[in-house]
């Protein structure tokens, strides 16, 4: 714990966070001094034991000097140790940028190269699994406006570099949407299963769900597609305002309406721009964020010759009209034929369980609204379609377990994504040896098998586990 705070310290430094350090420091002192304070608990005990046998007792004065000294001596080693982490940042740092010029260190197990070729995730083959692809962050946020998975950032702030594992789950997933918009086009893996259009990710803890499904988006939009992608599907059923629309019965929650289309719109906006809105019934106007309802309207229609992009920009800058839009929009996306439509939710777990709202029952008792029963949930849910559509599962919401077989869900739809393999640990190893993450002294086979085998193939675990290797 202590590594982590004063890691968390060196990092904020490094940026010019002070105000971080300052508290990461305060937090670190605390700790220290109740190490220092059970010592000084200890020989005191001893001493006053000492008295027993004619000793006075210290005075009180003396204790309190004591206790100021103890507090200097933790605070200056608490600065010392957080000096020394920044030292050592800024030193890996320097040797990592040498390490650059020296090709020979890209080597992964049994001489293979460490690092794939291929210029974009279209490119990647069989031959490239069990290798890391470099990326660009700026690319990656351009590609994922969004938001970048936790595990995603974490694996790069950790690693000093923006690269990441291929995996052959990764390659299982991408070729079973490229198959579907493509069908003469087989992978040269494929096994003749037939590929599915509805696919929930499911899997332990730190098993790369999230990751793999921010990548399928990237790749997706590499391709042309429109894919609407939710990194943080908790976000649509925690927070904002919510109010119960007496038409529909279901829940509105028009901040969360608006963000939704604001999101959609940063990568899609040239898209949307070339796809005309094919349904023109009103959309129905519920309310607005802290303004109640139209006294005059309860429905507007859209303008004739409107695009998608319209649509979503009159959900943004109405927001009696925000939910209503998202609604419409699932519509739309369904009737879209010119380009390849896909659908991808993170954390879609939570759309299964309990939100956080509840709705006053009697003047002492209150009912939990299901995630079902909101608006945005319940227009987006449900799998039963023929469109595209993943879902990955998180298990940091503390959903809890779900039963196997989910409502509008196909039976066939779950999948189980994989920790890593004995492969890919032996490649991740050599990797994190590379960005000097291990000591390259204390590296060996037999010691990162142990690792793993202790992680159990997680993949963060065995992150913050190996620069332990002795």
């Amino acid at each position: 714990m202590l590594r982590v705070i004063l890691r968390a310290a060196a990092s904020a430094s490094a940026l010019g966070k002070s105000t971080l350090v300052s508290t990461t420091v305060a937090t670190t002192n605390s700790t220290a001094y109740h190490l220092i304070s059970s010592r000084t608990f200890a020989s005191k005990k001893a001493k006053s034991s000492a008295s027993k046998g004619g000793n006075k007792a210290q005075p009180k004065s003396n204790a309190k000097t004591k206790s100021k000294h103890e507090d200097i001596v933790a605070s200056s080693s608490v600065d010392d140790a957080v000096h020394d982490l920044i030292s050592d940042e800024k030193n890996r740092r320097r040797l990592l940028d040498e390490d650059e010029r020296n090709k020979s260190l890209d080597v992964g197990p049994n001489g293979r190269p460490l690092f794939t070729s291929a210029a974009s995730l279209s490119e990647l083959g069989r031959k490239d699994a069990c290798t890391y692809m470099k990326f660009s962050r700026n690319k990656l946020e351009e590609m994922l406006p969004e938001r970048l998975p936790v595990g995603m950032v974490k694996e790069f702030e950790e690693s000093m570099r923006d690269a990441l594992l291929v995996r052959h789950s990764f390659l299982d997933l991408r070729d079973n949407f490229r198959r579907l918009v493509d069908p003469p086009l087989q992978s040269s893996n494929s096994k003749g299963l037939t590929a599915q259009k509805q696919i929930v990710l499911d899997g332990p803890v730190s098993c790369g769900k999230s990751i793999a499904l921010a990548m399928l988006v990237h790749w997706a939009r590499d391709e042309g597609w429109l894919v609407f992608y939710v990194p943080e599907g908790r976000s649509w059923t925690h927070g904002g305002l919510f109010y119960k629309n007496p038409e529909t019965g279901l829940w509105d929650t028009p901040v969360q309406a608006a963000n939704i289309l604001q999101d959609f719109l940063k990568f899609n906006e040239s898209n949307l721009m070339k796809l005309p809105c094919k349904v023109f019934d009103p959309i129905p106007l519920g309310e607005g964020a802290g303004v109640g309802r139209m006294k005059d309207a309860d429905s507007m229609a859209m303008p004739e010759g409107s695009t998608l992009y319209d649509l979503v920009q009159t959900g943004i800058t109405t927001t009696h009209a925000s939910v209503g839009v998202v609604v419409r929009l699932r519509e739309e996306l369904a009737l879209v034929k010119d380009i390849p439509v896909l659908i991808a939710v993170d954390q879609y777990n939570s759309w299964f369980t309990f939100t956080e709202f509840e709705e006053p029952m009697t003047v002492r008792s209150s009912r939990s609204i299901h995630a079902k029963e909101v608006a945005t949930v319940n227009a987006f849910r449900s799998m039963m379609h023929d469109n595209m559509m993943v879902g990955a599962f998180s298990h940091s919401t503390a959903v809890g377990k779900l039963r196997k077989d989910l409502p509008d869900v196909p039976t066939n739809a779950r999948v189980m994504f994989p920790r890593y393999s004995l492969d890919e640990a032996a490649v991740v190893s050599h990797y994190y040896l590379r960005q000097r993450l291990i000591r390259r002294e204390a590296f060996s086979d037999e010691a990162w098998k142990k690792l793993y085998y202790l992680a159990n193939g997680n993949g963060s675990e065995m992150r913050w586990l190996l620069p332990f290797m002795r």
